[in-house]
């Protein structure tokens, strides 16, 4: 039977211990605190040791996911891995985690979908987990430090690396995932990308001098979509719910510049009191970066039993995604 109801059972987040700052910053191109923080409100990221690759922050968030949803590794039956940065082409990263995780012989996919990756993970994870695949575990990591250019001053300030990752399952009537809305428009692909290592130009000498094995963005035409789609992906979930934003108690947006996040909070008419933000000390952490924000939020005691809360995100695409939840708190975490 169809399980008409899914939601999240638990959360968990992973990030690196190493800490780069603005003054960091500042040490390797022409930059300055004052600078960076008025343009993107971030003050530091997260930066993962050599050695260290997204399966393990994938891990560590999935870990304390499913411990928090008071599973064990063996109860998930789907793992779904949003990433631009897996450790490898192929396998998937999330194959590495079933099995570092000792999961046996369940579905593992990625899904790539750039920023908004975690929120399209959880629709899909939303979908499977009402059909045949009863807790879904879904993860948003990307190590970006890996295709940042160091040496571009307008972007390298702006990313993080880090993992967030949920659990979903079968919640009350009424709770849960209660409307999604993703999409793309591919014409807008050129604003946002990573040139090289794929079928179309693979690595080599010439794309290496190039340096175009690292992201390029045009700043100022992602912002404008930014902003325009932040509102109208927000206004269509709550539109298929039949709610207003004001309705809503927690705002969990991408977490990319907190000017695009103001401007999102005016458009809509809504308090920043009711936005998360955590971009000031993670900066952009790609598909990790609302599930690092929902965990904090989670984890803050600031979510009761039937609040509504809004995940909206945008990326590389040009993509964009949201959903609307009505989060649901189990067994003692009950409010």
């Amino acid at each position: 039977m169809p399980r008409s109801a899914v939601g999240i059972l638990g959360i968990g987040a992973a990030v690196p211990e190493k800490v780069l700052t603005n003054a960091d910053l500042e040490k390797i191109v022409d930059t300055s605190d004052e600078w960076i923080t008025t343009r993107t409100g971030i003050k530091e990221r997260r930066i993962a040791e050599e050695a260290e690759a997204a399966s393990h922050f994938a891990v560590r968030a999935a870990s304390k996911a499913i411990e928090d949803a008071g599973l064990m590794p063996e109860d998930i039956d789907m793992i779904i891995c949003a990433t631009v940065t897996p450790d490898m082409p192929f396998p998937a990263t999330a194959c590495l985690v079933q099995d570092r995780l000792g999961i046996k012989n369940v579905p593992a996919f990625d899904l790539s979908a750039g920023c908004s990756g975690f929120t399209y993970a959880l629709a899909v994870g939303t979908q499977m987990a009402q059909g045949d695949y009863e807790h879904v575990l879904v993860i948003g990591v990307d190590i970006l430090s890996r295709i940042t250019d160091y040496s571009d001053r307008s972007t390298c300030v702006l990313f993080g690396d880090g993992a967030g990752a949920a659990v979903l399952g079968p919640v009350p009537e009424g709770y849960g995932v209660l409307a999604v809305d993703l999409g793309a428009d591919g014409s807008g692909a050129e604003h946002l990308q990573l040139p090289a290592g794929g079928s179309l130009r693979p690595p080599s000498l010439k794309t290496i001098s190039q340096r175009e094995q690292y992201i390029k963005m045009a700043g100022r035409e992602v912002f404008k979509f930014a902003v325009r789609v932040m509102e109208s992906s927000t206004k269509t979930v709550l539109e298929k719910a039949g709610i207003s934003a004001q309705d809503v108690s927690w705002f969990v947006p991408h977490q990319a510049n907190i000017r695009i996040i103001e401007s999102a909070a005016n458009r809509l008419s809504v308090p920043m009191e009711r936005f998360v933000v955590n971009v000031d000390r993670y900066g952009n952490t790609s598909s990790g970066s609302i599930g690092i924000a929902l965990d904090e939020l989670a984890r803050s005691g600031s979510l009761s039993d039937g609040d509504y809360v809004v995940l909206v995100g945008f990326g590389a695409g040009l993509a964009w995604a949201s959903a609307l939840l009505r989060w649901y708190e189990r067994g003692e975490n009950r409010g």
